[in-house]
C-alpha cells in the first residue's frame, strides 16, 4: 500500500468522526517520519465501537473481507480489487482505560504521533510497537523496523532478534 494511499484513507476515516491508531510497517514510518520501506498493508487499531462505521466506509470503497483462518470480530482483513489490504486490531477499554474486550492492547500504547506525507497520524507509541514485534516467527521486516525504532527512540533490541544482529555484523 503506498502512502498516498494511506494518507487518503486516513483523511477518509477522519472526515468520517473515526479514530485510529497506526500499527505495524506505516507505525514504524509514522514514527520515523518517512518510509523506509514497502508495505504490503495498513495495520490499524481502533475502538470496536467504530468497526462498523469503518467497515462500512471501506465496503463502499470495495473493500471485503479476506477469509484468514485467525480472523473474528476484533482482528481481520478487508482488500479491495487492486490488492489494498487493511488490518484491523480493535478492543474496548473502559474509563479507566483497562482493555475489557477484543486485541490485547494496553491503553497507553495508543500515545504515540507521527506523519505519513506530511500529514499528522495517531499511531502505536514506540516502545510498546517494538514490544509487539516479537513472539512470533520474525523476518527481515521486522529487524528493519525495530532496528530503526531503536536507533531514534534510544531503545533495546529484544534477544529474539540476536540472529539477525549476528549476521548484520557479519
Amino acid at each position: 500500500m503506498q502512502a498516498n494511499e494511506v494518507v487518503e484513507l486516513l483523511k477518509l476515516f477522519e472526515k468520517h468522526h473515526i479514530t485510529v491508531w497506526v500499527d505495524g510497517g506505516w507505525g514504524v514510518d509514522a514514527l520515523l517520519g518517512e518510509q523506509t520501506r514497502l508495505h504490503n498493508d495498513l495495520d490499524l487499531a481502533l475502538t470496536h465501537q467504530d468497526v462498523p462505521a469503518l467497515r462500512a466506509l471501506l465496503s463502499k470503497r470495495g473493500y471485503t473481507e479476506v477469509p484468514r483462518d485467525d480472523s473474528w470480530e476484533c482482528n481481520f482483513v478487508l482488500r479491495d480489487a487492486h490488492g489494498h489490504e487493511v488490518d484491523l486490531h480493535s478492543c474496548t477499554f473502559d474509563s479507566d482505560g483497562n482493555n475489557i474486550f477484543g486485541v490485547a492492547y494496553p491503553f497507553d500504547s495508543w500515545t504515540g504521533n507521527g506523519v505519513i506525507l506530511g500529514y499528522p497520524v495517531k499511531c502505536i507509541e514506540p516502545n510498546w510497537l517494538v514490544k509487539f514485534h516479537t513472539g512470533y516467527k520474525l523476518d527481515e521486516n521486522d529487524y528493519h523496523d525495530v532496528k530503526l525504532l531503536c536507533k531514534k527512540f534510544g531503545l533495546e533490541i529484544s534477544e529474539e532478534y540476536a540472529e539477525f544482529v549476528k549476521n548484520e555484523e557479519r
